[in-house]
């Protein structure tokens, strides 16, 4: 199978190339996207790492619910749900856990001091999302420590024109929702205001959830170089949790979970002739409730709290000599809950990088280095380099390498229940990343083909020698994750700079070999579960003058699970100020699970309508 993909890549590769050739007099340019990285921010064809980008256009094409379901069909994204449509999920990149991934919003980080569980618990809607922005690979340098595996930036929408939005739906399992936008610009005052609620019956016995959600952006512009802005979000989920945590049986079959996520965050910007700063203060809180018996809050609940706090302050030189980036940021951890007790950590971080563009411009060098402490685990360093080589316009190889770092979760550490112990003597983990590759970004297609290792030293992963004892988590034996992916995108219509049937084709493949750990682990629940091969693809079609089509396609197999393939579809009928739409999930209504405890649903179709009320 690996062979055919590489086969059909360099096939598509070619048959860009010559489209390109064909088309030179009249080319057009595809619109370049600034990354919002916390220090040097640069455009996708000037980056030397792997970088994605989810358009607006492409999640609204898409037959998606949630931010888990979009980054499913991105190679080297492994997002394994236990509720559906964003009530619960866990993602992953290159093979690392689900704490070994940093999630972030606007750029202000969502980790969680209690569980990586948490870090998708996204106080926004669909609606609210200009972009994803998706960095593969070494990023402790760039955005924290947590970014072992890589980083994943949700850009909210600051529009500048006013209008009203308004989305129902409805469908199979008592599916229904409805969420509510406005824009209300005036002057040199731009809002953004979002209200939201989805639920469902479930698709089998405790599997319903409520979501709602509520969003308010601003962007004060001071004057022409100086802005403020404001973000203030709160999700509320109430969820049944059947067989989220612990064995497929009836014991394990009422299971509840109430959570609830704010975060708010002031910030001043600054651009001015050769010098940038962007300074916020944030404030994350999240609550977690967890009943064993739904209807019996006595019989077992867990409730965790956890607040965390940052200042940051990022900066950006430009000279002669290339571009300096530095930044500071403080934070400040608490955590209390009738389970683990009360934990509070410090942490403070200096980074420190620089640009060199050698060779007219061609060659790229960018060293640099984080250095954080912890107050319960000490000072660390993060050296890292990038390099990139533009071979001609749109066509660049690059490379780079890093030292991550990782620490051990509250819940790591002390955590305990009748099936789990926490070790307090985790010590954190670490590795040293590689990367190389080769990414194409001109005439309507987007590629890239990129090669990795990681190599990790302590991993932390929960294991047991046998079903009757305890799940508890430790340093296991080094583990190195290698292997490659490669993903293309072609914009046809701009493409062959005319209306064509195909709109859209995305391909991406995926594979990842693990050098099992040299001691004996027994059973792993993270940390050896990881991708093997995955192969995602999509195709957009307009099947006539407004009517769009769009179907996503996935295969999966990973080293511990069933391999499966899943298939969705949509249809959408857009006017000018409305859009109709029907969708469905799971088409060939396969039996699937991405993680070990929890079967998904089988097919499963729901519709909407979207109105757009424009203010002139």
């Amino acid at each position: 199978m690996r062979e055919i993909l590489l086969l059909l890549w360099m096939l598509l590769l070619s048959i860009s190339a010559s489209t390109q050739m064909d088309n030179d007099s009249t080319q057009i340019e595809i619109d370049e996207v600034v990354i919002l990285a916390n220090r040097i921010q640069l455009p996708t064809s000037e980056n030397s790492h792997t970088i994605n980008i989810i358009t607006r256009q492409q999640i609204e094409n898409a037959p998606v619910q949630s931010v888990a379901q979009v980054l499913q069909h991105v190679a080297g994204i492994d997002v394994r749900q236990r509720g559906v449509h964003g009530v619960q999920a866990d993602v992953s990149i290159r093979g690392g856990t689900f704490d070994q991934v940093l999630i972030l919003i606007n750029g202000i980080k969502m980790a969680d001091p209690q569980t990586g569980h948490h870090t998708l618990n996204l106080p926004l809607n669909m609606d609210n999302i200009e972009r994803i922005e998706i960095l593969k690979g070494p990023a402790a340098r760039i955005f924290g420590a947590n970014a072992f595996a890589g980083a994943i930036n949700i850009v909210t929408k600051t529009p500048d024109e006013p209008f009203v939005i308004i989305n129902v739906e409805g469908g199979e399992n008592g599916l229904g929702g409805i969420n509510l936008s406005a824009s209300l610009p005036q002057g040199n005052l731009k809002q953004y205001i979002s209200i939201g609620r989805n639920f469902s019956d479930g698709y089998r016995h405790n599997t319903d959830y409520d979501i709602s959600n509520y969003l308010y952006q601003a962007d004060y512009k001071l004057d022409a170089s100086q802005k403020l802005e404001i973000l203030g979000s709160f999700t509320e989920r109430k969820f049944g949790a059947n067989s989220f945590y612990g064995n497929n049986t009836p014991f394990w079959s009422n299971q509840y979970e109430e959570v609830q996520t704010s975060l708010f965050n002031i910030g001043y910007k600054k651009v001015k002739d050769n010098f940038s700063i962007n300074t916020r203060v944030n404030w994350r809180r999240n609550q977690d409730e967890y009943l064993l018996m739904r209807n019996d809050a006595e019989f077992y609940r867990n409730l965790h709290i956890s607040n965390v706090i940052a200042l940051e302050s990022h900066a950006n030189y430009y000279s002669k000599a290339g571009t300096t980036g530095i930044g500071v940021e403080l934070n400040q951890m608490y955590l209390r809950s009738n389970n683990l007790g009360k934990h509070d950590r410090t942490t403070a971080t200096l980074f420190l990088e620089h640009r060199f563009s050698f060779l007219d411009t061609k060659l790229d060098v960018t060293p640099g280095i984080s250095a954080s402490y912890y107050s319960d685990f000490g000072t660390h360093f993060f050296p890292g380099i990038d390099v990139g080589y533009s071979i001609s316009k749109g066509v660049k190889l690059f490379g780079n390498t890093g030292y991550t770092w990782r620490i051990p979760t509250f819940t790591d550490l002390f955590y305990e229940d009748s099936g789990n112990l926490g070790n307090e003597n985790l010590e954190p983990e670490s590795a040293l990343s590689y990367e190389a590759g080769i990414k194409y970004d001109k005439d309507g297609v987007r590629a890239n083909l990129s090669w990795f290792v990681r190599d990790g030293t302590d991993l932390i992963d929960w294991t047991r020698l046998a079903d009757t004892l305890k799940w508890q988590p430790s340093n296991i034996a080094n583990l190195t994750m290698k292997g490659f992916d490669a993903s293309i995108d072609f914009n046809v219509v701009r493409l062959v700079q005319s209306d064509f049937f195909i709109q859209n084709i995305n391909l991406g493949y995926t594979y990842i070999d693990a050098e099992t750990p040299s001691v004996e682990t027994g059973l792993s629940r993270y940390v050896l579960e990881n991708l093997n091969h995955q192969f995602t693809a999509g195709l957009d079609f307009q099947l006539v003058d407004n009517l769009f089509l769009g179907f996503r396609y996935r295969y999966v197999d990973r080293v511990s699970m069933e391999d499966y393939t899943v298939l969705d579809g949509k249809i959408t009928w857009k006017q000018k100020n409305y859009s109709i739409y029907l969708a469905a999930n799971n088409l060939s209504n396969t039996e699937y699970f991405e993680t070990n405890l929890v079967e998904m649903p089988g097919r499963w179709i729901y519709g909407g309508v979207k109105v757009r009320l424009k203010n002139n």
